[in-house]
């Protein structure tokens, strides 16, 4: 499988997307079947992409929340389930670590604009805070988990609200402000000449809650750049690293999709992660 991945190089698009989906299908249609959706399209706001989903194994009450994120470039995306085990396979990777599990959707181009994500998991945020103790959750200890557009989602709401409410954040493969905008982005972010101002590096850098960061030995240039970037300024701004994790024999895509399966390098990084961030 790594050797199949490493020939796929650092290319994106979706005939990648399609292919590591395949490489991990069998395994995630299994984690499927163990854990299934425990409440479906909770509606966490106005728009009909206001949805998240929730999973839970076992029994037990005042679980640890944990988010994920998806990504997909701010155009498309889903939290999967309904036949789709993409991004829902890291909520049910995390219920099965003894956690309360969300996968939430978000606004999505051409109708979304900069900063409607971070909006976005802001009031996701909010509505686990509200609602998580329906579930046997704990509204106090949520920890938010992002990749790729997911974890510019998660940066911008720190950009936002400097004091989000949780425990701690996991930043996959995203964006924070060290490369110059991408041309595909604009139509989200807005002019060039504004994109310096709206990219949340003084608040992945400066921000008290935990992060963990990672990125991909396949990721395309700039997200490793990226990656790099927050790493080092972080330690030059605090003396110290975050928690950090180099996803070798993964890309930009499996990175994420692999959560869950065999390969429990990430999986349990990102668990004991959780853990230390919620007590």
């Amino acid at each position: 499988m790594t050797q199949t991945i490493a020939q796929m190089g650092t290319a994106m698009g979706p005939h990648v997307v399609e292919a590591c989906r395949a490489l991990f299908d069998a395994e995630q249609q299994v984690l499927a079947a163990r854990v299934p959706v425990l409440a479906a399209d909770c509606v966490y706001g106005p728009d009909p992409r206001h949805r998240l989903d929730l999973y839970r194994t076992g029994d037990g009450s005042g679980l640890p929340v944990v988010l994920f994120i998806h990504g997909g470039g701010f155009r498309m995306g889903d939290k999967g389930d309904g036949g789709s085990w993409a991004n829902a396979a890291v909520a049910r990777a995390m219920a099965e670590a003894g956690f309360l599990g969300a996968a939430m959707n978000y606004r999505l181009l051409p109708q979304a604009r900069w900063p409607e994500g971070g909006e976005d998991v802001c009031a996701a945020v909010e509505w686990l805070r509200a609602h998580a103790a329906e579930f046997d959750g704990d509204p106090a200890r949520i920890v938010v988990v992002g990749t790729s557009a997911g974890a510019v989602h998660i940066a911008t709401a720190l950009q936002l609200q400097g004091d989000l409410p949780v425990r701690g954040a996991v930043l996959l493969s995203g964006l924070y402000g060290y490369t110059p905008l991408d041309e595909r982005d604009e139509v989200y972010y807005g002019p060039n000449a504004d994109y310096p101002a709206r990219m949340p590096r003084d608040a992945v850098v400066e921000t008290t809650v935990p992060l963990f960061v990672a990125g991909a030995q396949f990721d395309p240039a700039r997200f490793q750049q990226e990656f790099a970037g927050l790493l080092n300024e972080r330690v030059q701004r605090h003396g110290v690293l975050p928690r950090a994790h180099y996803a070798s024999g993964h890309n930009h895509y499996s990175m994420a999709m692999h959560i869950g399966t065999a390969d429990r390098r990430l999986t349990d990084e990102i668990v004991d992660f959780v853990r230390d961030c919620v007590g």
